[in-house]
Parts: structure tokens; sequence; C-alpha cells
């Protein structure tokens, strides 16, 4: 056998280079499926894929206006944050107002009391000092009265006469005592 032969049988049993028929078969059969699957399956893979970039798109859309609505909400909460704080700083300054004026007028009835009580008290002094005069008066006189009763040796038992002898001697201490505490200033 020749080269030339062996070849010729290597070529038709080459398994890399098919028969022409099974060629114009397999490339019409290639485009037939490519036909059905371009016309069928082709315009659903479109649809999806369409689909899918709609809701990737409004999705993003969505995110957007969610986030700028977000962002106008917080700038609302902050703002209303910022009213807050300055009511309550307002609020606060007005407390320590009233706070202040009510300091100012116990510190005013505080004193108003003060004063009543010490003027009670030099009133009730006043009172006790006139009640321990008029006693001590009453005390003296009758103790001058028995003394000078000793001295003179008469009796001084008449009221009237009692009573002017007890004022007059009172008098002369109480000019007396006053003499002296001119001179002592």
């Amino acid at each position: 056998m020749s080269i030339a032969t062996q070849l010729a049988e290597e070529a038709q049993m080459n398994p890399l280079l098919p028969d022409t028929v099974e060629i114009i078969i397999g490339l019409l059969c290639f485009f037939i499926v490519f036909g059905i699957l371009g016309k069928k399956l082709l315009p659903s893979i479109e649809k999806v894929l369409s689909e899918r970039r709609d809701a990737i798109e409004g999705g993003m859309e969505r995110a957007q206006t969610a986030q700028a609505e977000a962002q106008a909400l917080l700038e609302q909460y902050r703002a209303e944050l910022a009213e807050a704080r300055h009511e309550a700083a307002r609020i606060t300054e007005h407390a320590r107002e009233q706070g202040a004026v009510l300091i100012a007028e116990m510190r005013e009835e505080g004193q108003r009391q003060r004063d009543a009580i010490v003027t009670a008290g030099h009133a009730q002094i006043e009172a006790d000092k006139k009640q321990a005069t008029a006693a001590l008066r009453q005390d003296v006189g009758s103790l001058a009265t028995q003394l000078a009763t000793r001295i003179v040796g008469e009796s001084l038992e008449d009221h009237a006469r009692q009573s002017g002898v007890i004022d007059r001697f009172l008098d002369e201490l109480e000019a007396k005592a006053a003499v002296a505490q001119g001179a002592a200033k």
C-alpha cells in the first residue's frame, strides 16, 4: 500500500474532519436551535434583565429618596432639639429669676417680721418698765412712809398725804438721776 492510499483512508477515518453532509446537517440544526432560542428564550432573558435593571434603578431611586427623607427628618429633629434646649435654658433662667424674686420677698418679709417683733419687744419692755416703775414707786413709797413715820414720829397714814410725800420724794430722785446722767455725758 502506498502512502497516498494510506493517507486517503486516514482522511476518511479522521475524526477531526467530518463528512460534508454531517457538517451541513449540524449547521442546519445549529441555526434552527439558535433561531428557536433567539425567538423564544432571548426575549424572556431580555425581559428578566430589564425587570432587574428597573428593580435595581428603582431601588436606588427609592434608597436615595429614603435617604433624602431621613436627612430631612434628621435636620428637623436637630432643629427641634435645638429649640428644646433653648426653651429649657429660657425656663431655667425664668426659674432663677423667680427664685431671686422669692428670696428677695422672703428677706423683706423676714425683715418686716423682725421689725415687728423688735417693735413688739420694745413695747413689751416699755410696758414692763412702766409696770416695774409703778410697782417700785408703790414699794418705795410704802417703805418711805414707814421710815418717815418712824423718823418724824407722827403717823402718815393719811393716803393723800402719803401719796404727796412719795411723789415728791420720787420726783427729787428722778431729777437727781437726770442731772447725774447729763453730767456723765
